[in-house]
């Protein structure tokens, strides 16, 4: 009897303080009776009004389609253990502060003390957007420990909102009376609004846009949404990255973030015109985004509008200094122009950000370009000291020794190949050691896997051709010979060894046809012209 009395009185003390949601201090949690609870795709969540959708099941949701493995119900009631524990605790408390503020000490206390929830030093893996995840591996990046951090807030009933900043995601208590911010990558510390305006530089809009305004939560399942959308676009599902940022961009069209990764999906998928749009539609909500200066200037190399690139990436590195992948593509752009000093130099700085093992594969590729073959072997062999399944810094190795030792050659383009089983470039050139030691078998096996992966890629046909023609198989060299030609018609050395193979056929009417065509386009061939004219 004397515990009901308690809970009355806290419920009381709390109903007149306007600062928490009644039903959080007893019985049911808070969400109960929300019809987000008990929808099953995201079209009903996207149906419902907003203060109806709850998050957990909204994001669970997207959890059960990125894996058949994933049971949403189980997280969702694993969430409500943790809202009881957290409930029962605060009852439990005598304290004269606030019942929310209480509460939102102890949500920090329980996750990030108790339970060990932590930020991962770098949201590179799609898996830690997911709140199944983020539960299973107590790890998470800004947006995925805030997600959390809302779904436990709606079940004690708090006023806790998501804001979004460029590139950031935190959450805010704001019961009207009170208002701070709580920064899940520190443990719930607090930050004040001008911390993040200044770090993030959020774009002056007169208060029209979304970013640092409180979110209701189909806004915030938006900010989900372009994260979602990019998970998708990094296992190669760009068509459902498409359609998920597309409904994104219906949710939140004044968040930056989402026109710029919509121009990559398009920018991948070879629209460079696009891209430059959407690239252009982020730039006018956030001039001051350098990712999207960046990729803006990414989709200009497409066009190979090099000194226009190269204006967009040195705003970007103005902009935002530690923006690594900026000092990479300026490098690439002087590359381009084979300024090498300069690409030297900003490949340096790349590397002194970030000293990741393609920036340092890039740097062995720029002294390879410049004969230097010495400096590139050492920056290969650093690159793999670093990264031992970086395919390309053994295939860097491969080009540098081709010429003086075939046998380390081959070891390092094997290598290249046992990493990346579908690295072009090392089976046509493994194709090629063979073809030069006039082990003719072993170069078709190479080059057959390298047209397996691009068969529309002429050249590689024509080696094979050529290989075959060595051996003596006839036959088949005319079917790859073929194959370049119907490829690319203008390639005038595929139309004269085709006329040679059909000469050695016996197809001297076939063969005249092609030894024309290889004329035409420019081929001398007076010994072979005499030979099928002598044949037909």
């Amino acid at each position: 009897m004397r515990r009901s009395v308690i809970i009355v009185l806290v419920l009381l003390s709390v109903v007149v303080s306007g600062a928490f949601d009644s039903s959080a201090a007893g019985g049911p949690l808070a969400n109960r009776g929300r019809s987000g609870l008990y929808v099953r795709s995201l079209e009903q969540v996207l149906r419902l009004p907003s203060a109806e959708i709850d998050l957990a099941t909204a994001v669970l949701i997207t959890s059960e389609r990125w894996s058949d493995f994933v049971q949403g119900r189980k997280y969702i009631s694993r969430l409500d253990d943790m809202a009881y524990e957290l409930r029962g605790r605060l009852e439990r408390q005598n304290s004269p502060v606030d019942f929310s503020i209480r509460a939102v000490r102890l949500i920090n206390q329980y996750l990030f003390d108790e339970l060990g929830y932590e930020v991962v030093k770098e949201a590179s893996s799609p898996s830690d957007l997911f709140l199944h995840s983020v539960m299973d591996n107590r790890r998470g990046y800004c947006l995925s420990l805030s997600v959390l951090y809302l779904s436990l807030s709606e079940r004690l009933g708090l006023p806790v909102y998501g804001v979004v900043a460029p590139g950031h995601f935190f959450v805010r208590y704001d019961d009207g009376r009170v208002r701070f911010n709580i920064e899940t990558t520190s443990k719930g510390g607090k930050a004040n609004d001008e911390h993040y305006i200044k770090k993030f530089k959020v774009p002056a809009d007169n208060g029209r846009g979304i970013y640092m305004v409180n979110l209701d939560r189909k806004q915030v399942l938006g900010c989900f949404f372009n994260n979602l959308g990019n998970a998708y676009s990094e296992i190669g599902r760009d068509e459902t990255a498409l359609d998920i940022l597309s409904e994104a961009v219906d949710i939140n069209p004044e968040l930056s973030e989402l026109w710029c990764n919509l121009g990559n999906i398009y920018l991948e998928a070879g629209k460079t015109g696009d891209a430059i749009k959407q690239y252009l539609r982020a730039l006018e909500i956030n001039p001051s985004s350098a990712l999207a200066n960046n990729n803006l200037g990414n989709a200009y190399m497409k066009l190979g509008l090099v000194d226009e690139s190269i204006g967009l990436y040195e705003l970007a590195i103005e902009l935002d200094p530690n923006l690594d992948k900026a000092y990479e593509n300026l490098a690439n752009a002087y590359m381009d122009k084979a300024e090498y000093v300069r690409a030297e130099r900003w490949l340096k700085k790349a590397i002194i950000l970030e000293p990741r093992a393609r920036y340092i594969v890039r740097l062995g590729d720029l002294y390879r370009q410049t004969k230097d073959y010495e400096s590139a072997i050492e920056q290969y062999n650093r690159a793999i000291r670093i990264d031992e399944q970086s395919a390309r810094a053994y295939y860097g190795l491969g080009m540098c020794y081709h010429t003086e030792d075939s046998v380390s050659s081959e070891e390092a383009y094997k290598k290249a190949v046992s990493i990346d089983g579908e690295f072009v470039a090392a089976l046509v050139n493994l194709g090629n050691i063979y073809f030069e030691r006039k082990q003719y078998d072993e170069a078709v096996l190479y080059y057959r896997r390298a047209a397996e992966i691009e068969p529309n890629d002429a050249l590689i046909w024509y080696n094979t051709g050529g290989a075959y023609f060595n051996k003596g198989d006839y036959e088949q060299a005319a079917q790859a010979y073929s194959k370049t030609v119907a490829i690319d018609a203008g390639m005038s050395d595929a139309h004269k060894s085709l006329a040679m193979v059909y000469y050695k056929l016996g197809e001297y009417e076939l063969a005249e046809e092609h030894l024309t065509r290889a004329e035409q386009l420019g081929e001398s061939a007076d010994k072979l012209r005499k030979a099928i004219e002598e044949k037909i």
